[in-house]
């Protein structure tokens, strides 16, 4: 593989040839039942993947989708504690690696990763792809077959990943994750779907890692409840989620009847840690809303809570043109260069 690429490119390198062998009509079916698996209301107490075709098929599909919004919620843990680099990483419930290879992106020198996953097929094909790829990290990750509920226990380690897990799982086993998480950590990440039950498992593991002494580093500019809780309280029904453009592959536009070349993947998270870190000012929580002239921005403040903010070319001059260039789940205002 050619060293030079970047790893979203290496990754989408690595899954071309997955389905190779594999008739395209046996991947779609397959991606569409896993994917009726994952959007069900009934968590699992048994592997979602359960073969070669299963796992190849989905992570085609899928992996990209998780390595971008992993990506994305690493790069703002990064923003908030840039000198915090970790020396291990677990990520739980990681099946095929998708959070490892947004971890190896965002620290090329490490960390020592390990993925622990219920399902060996996952596993396999995981280190599979990690073996073709061309980091060192990647190839020394450390494939671990680890049932993901009550009864986990892990190593001390800096940074816990758990993506797109949670909701597989049950109450008990949800808490009980998170927990270990939090006890074993220097920096825990959540993420889940950005959909109001996503929304609201990120939530409850947000309530659960600072009620274990850890402090919000993204995407909050706090540590204290979230606005957007506070008003569903009171009858509202808004949920707190973000946005990551990803490339399609031949398998997505096959399975959603699609021709566009990219999508975007909608995603709720929480990034938490025991060590000092920066915050945003505020969050920008909502994509911008850009008019001749003027742009409103919903934002996420740790004085006013939500708050919009309207930006104009007559009265904000720089800032007006950084407004225009400013994405959803940016920072606001946009740090000096």
């Amino acid at each position: 593989m050619n060293s030079t690429l970047p790893t979203a490119e290496a990754l989408r390198t690595a899954l071309a040839g997955l389905l190779d062998g594999l008739p395209p009509k046996q991947a779609a079916q397959a991606v569409e039942r896993l994917i009726a698996s994952y959007r069900g209301t009934t968590p699992t107490d048994t592997p979602v993947l359960r073969d070669r075709s299963d796992v190849a098929a989905y992570a085609a599909y899928r992996m990209p989708a998780t390595f971008e919004a992993v990506r994305s919620v690493l790069a703002a843990l990064r923003a908030a504690a840039p000198d915090w680099t970790p020396a291990t990483h677990t990520d739980i419930g990681g099946g095929t690696g998708a959070a490892g290879w947004a971890v190896a992106e965002a620290w090329p020198a490490g960390p020592a990763s390990t993925v622990l996953d219920w399902a060996e097929p996952a596993l396999a094909l995981g280190r599979e792809l990690a073996a073709a790829s061309d980091s060192p990290t990647l190839r020394a990750t450390d494939w671990q077959r680890a049932r993901i509920g009550p009864a986990l226990r892990i190593e001390s380690t800096d940074l816990v990943t758990i993506s797109y897990v949670l909701k597989e799982l049950t109450p008990e086993a949800r808490a009980s994750v998170v927990a270990e998480a939090a006890r074993t950590a220097q920096a825990v990440v959540v993420v889940e779907p950005g959909t109001p039950d996503g929304y609201r498992r990120v939530i409850e593991a947000r309530d659960r890692l600072l009620a274990a002494g850890l402090r919000i580093a993204a995407p909050c500019p706090h540590s204290g409840a979230c606005p957007i809780t506070a008003l569903n309280e009171e009858g509202g029904s808004d949920w707190c989620h973000f946005s990551a453009r990803v490339s399609r592959s031949s398998l997505h536009r096959q399975v959603k009847g699609g021709s566009l070349a990219y999508e975007d993947e909608k995603f709720s998270y929480v990034a938490a840690v025991r060590f000092d870190a920066d915050p945003v000012a505020a969050r920008i929580v909502r994509r911008p809303q850009i008019r001749k002239g003027m742009v409103q921005l919903e934002l996420c403040t740790t004085r006013d809570g939500l708050a919009r903010e309207t930006v104009t070319k007559k009265r904000h001059g720089d800032l007006y043109r950084a407004a225009r260039d400013i994405e959803w789940g940016g920072a606001w205002p946009p740090a000096a260069d």
